[in-house]
């Protein structure tokens, strides 16, 4: 298939397109850099051998990706491209709104002109709000703890709605939850662009040294330690999700959970980048963020029956390829 994957140079998109790639399939890439970085494409190459066409589009101009879909005959959309900081959102939530509710309403229509029948939208397992974990994708979507987790359900209903609308259109919604980890090649991995928003890039610069300490927030949640409790995701078995999921699309809209199924604490994944990788990471005790909840974990077994998709890394894997990417960044 020829897939157009917009945020292709982030986090996930840059390894969802090795994935593709590796699976046959051919990839165009629309990225406006807000989080990414243009490097990414010439390591995309290195690794998959070949290259990869890109265009610098922000997928909320509406004019701009009506061009990219003239140019090419697409059989599908995997839409990353969004704003995805939890703490961030609730300082702008405007900003949020816009960006992330804008371009899933541009990518869906544009699907729906040009006949692209396959819709893959990256969502989050926020959507559920502060509900008891495992979370199950047939849990009724209650008011979620911060404009980033709002902007995810919205789009879920936009789609939904599109989708009624557009019986042609069959959507799959992945909810996922704490994707970390890197390509074993360390030629890409979680690199954002200023001070890092997620725990294992926060992690990998205090241990090289470039941040002089963690902040964890909070310790006094009901969990193992005090500290939340995240169900982690390698970033591979995250992308070769897309891959199962774009593939075997079935009509209408789907929804799915992309995790693990097992929690985590924050000091528990600490701790074990310490142990893997010998080398400390010094951290302190800050207070709780706005929006976090104490416990969040997937109940993953509709993937695994469905899409015959679920994961084969686990922690050691993740910490041990993050800290091999980030070695290898200057």
């Amino acid at each position: 298939m020829n897939i157009l994957v917009t945020g292709g140079l982030g986090f996930i998109g840059s390894h969802t397109v090795v994935e593709l790639m590796e699976n046959g399939h051919d990839v165009v890439i629309v990225d406006n850099l807000a989080n990414s970085k243009l490097s990414v494409l010439g390591k995309l190459k290195k690794i998959i051998g070949a290259e990869v066409a890109f265009y610098m589009v922000d997928a909320t101009d509406e004019e701009a990706m009506e061009q990219v879909f003239e140019s090419h005959s697409f059989d599908g959309v995997i839409h990353f491209a969004g704003l995805k900081a939890v703490g961030e959102s609730v300082e702008k939530p405007l900003e949020y709104y816009y960006n992330n509710l804008v371009s899933t309403m541009v990518v869906s229509k544009l699907c729906v002109q040009h006949q692209v029948n396959r819709l893959v939208f990256s969502s989050s397992a926020t959507v559920y709000g502060n509900q008891p974990s495992p979370l199950k994708e047939e849990m009724e979507l209650k008011r979620t703890t911060n404009p980033y987790g709002e902007t995810k359900a919205m789009s879920e209903r936009i789609l939904e709605d599109a989708a009624a609308a557009h019986p042609e259109l069959a959507v799959s919604l992945l909810r996922y939850f704490n994707p970390v980890g890197a390509h074993k090649s360390g030629l890409i991995g979680e690199d954002p662009n200023g001070i890092p928003n997620n725990l294992m890039p926060f992690v990998t610069k205090v241990a090289k040294g470039v941040l002089p300490k963690l902040s964890v927030f909070g310790k006094d949640y009901e969990t193992i330690d005090g500290t939340g409790v995240r169900d982690y995701i390698h970033v591979v078995d995250l992308a070769k999700g897309h891959v199962k999921a774009i593939e075997k699309m079935q009509d209408g809209v789907q929804v799915y959970n992309l995790g693990t199924g097992r929690g985590t604490s924050v000091l528990e994944l600490v701790h074990a980048f310490m142990e893997i990788n010998q080398v400390e990471v010094p951290y302190q005790i800050v207070d709780r963020r706005p929006g976090d909840i104490a416990v969040c974990f997937a109940d993953a077994s509709k993937a695994k029956e469905e899409l015959d998709w679920q994961t084969t890394l686990g922690i050691d894997d993740m910490v041990r390829d993050a800290w091999n990417f980030e070695q290898k960044q200057g």
